[in-house]
């Protein structure tokens, strides 16, 4: 049976409203389009961090620059799965936890009707921590559309975050993002940007590896001091890129069959099943000493 699904590209602020009046729009697009699952970005409900790295404004001490801190079970939320109605919708927000002060860079996924599941953040990077907890687990779940797993952003360089997701089912993964040019020596076309490659060469990768659909979300334009690389995309279990935004705001749509390609590509050579845990004992054992680090040049 085939599905129909779109990966957003856009620009999320502070600005609550406009990020609704953004959703609404995009969802009415997909919808016209046919998709039945539609994934946006990670913090597209208020917008991510205005910089990152030590400079400052992600500082929890520096609130004013935060994202509002959102409940799972409060209005906003509920606003989407009005927004959503009976389309599977995979969204990013700063989810406040039930101590009223903890933040989780999370996601959720939902319809008008359910929450399916939702995942907080595991892996920060450059400073994220100043302004987030660190999520703990990945675990997939069931949604009418098929078996769904969540990632944020810097997950995806993480072989192990996509191959849990894998093992616990999931048939397709949505990677939502807020992913950025480079910081330095930025190309001044950003598809040409390093950080760009990046992006695209792990979603094809991640789902090469796992043998499953990739649906990675991504912001576009500017946001403080952050330009965003687009590139939202949907992956083929065999690497394929089925469809993308490339940099500009948009809908990468593409019509799946998850039964039928999983048939073909995992009859001739099945990734999971083929593996060899009996060898990988370093990857889990927190005892065994990390290669020595060496400081990346300043350019990379």
């Amino acid at each position: 049976m085939s599905l129909t699904v779109a990966a957003v590209s856009a620009n999320f602020t502070r600005d609550l409203e406009q990020n609704f009046a953004v959703i609404e729009q995009m969802l009415d697009d997909a919808r016209a389009a046919g998709a039945r699952l539609v994934v946006f970005p990670e913090a597209s409900i208020g917008g991510y961090l205005s910089s990152l790295g030590n400079h400052g404004d992600t500082a929890r001490t520096t609130s004013r620059s935060l994202p509002p801190a959102i409940r799972l079970d409060g209005p906003e939320i509920r606003r989407v799965q009005a927004l959503a109605g009976d389309t599977v919708v995979v969204i990013g927000f700063c989810e406040l936890a039930a101590d009223g002060q903890t933040r989780f860079n999370a996601a959720v996924c939902l319809d008008g009707g359910h929450v399916y599941g939702s995942y907080r953040k595991v892996h920060q990077p450059l400073g994220e921590a100043m302004s987030y907890a660190a999520g703990s687990e990945y675990r997939a779940f069931d949604t009418p559309v098929g078996r769904i797993g969540l990632q944020i952003c810097y997950d995806k360089a993480f072989p192990e975050a996509a191959r849990v997701l894998a093992l616990d089912g999931a048939e397709i993964v949505a990677s939502v993002s807020a992913w950025p040019a480079a910081r330095t020596a930025t190309a001044e076309n950003l598809q040409e940007d390093r950080w760009t490659y990046r992006f695209n060469l792990f979603d094809c990768a991640r789902a090469l590896d796992n043998q499953v659909f990739w649906i990675a979300s991504n912001q576009s334009g500017t946001f403080g001091s952050l330009r965003y690389v687009g590139n939202s995309k949907v992956v083929d279990p065999g690497g394929n890129v089925l469809a993308t935004t490339l940099l500009g705001a948009g809908l990468a749509v593409a019509e799946i069959d998850v039964a039928g390609t999983f048939g073909a590509m995992r009859a001739g050579m099945f990734h999971l099943r083929d593996r060899r845990p009996d060898a990988y004992g370093p990857v889990t054992d927190t005892g065994t000493p990390l290669p020595q680090q060496t400081r990346e040049p300043a350019h990379a």
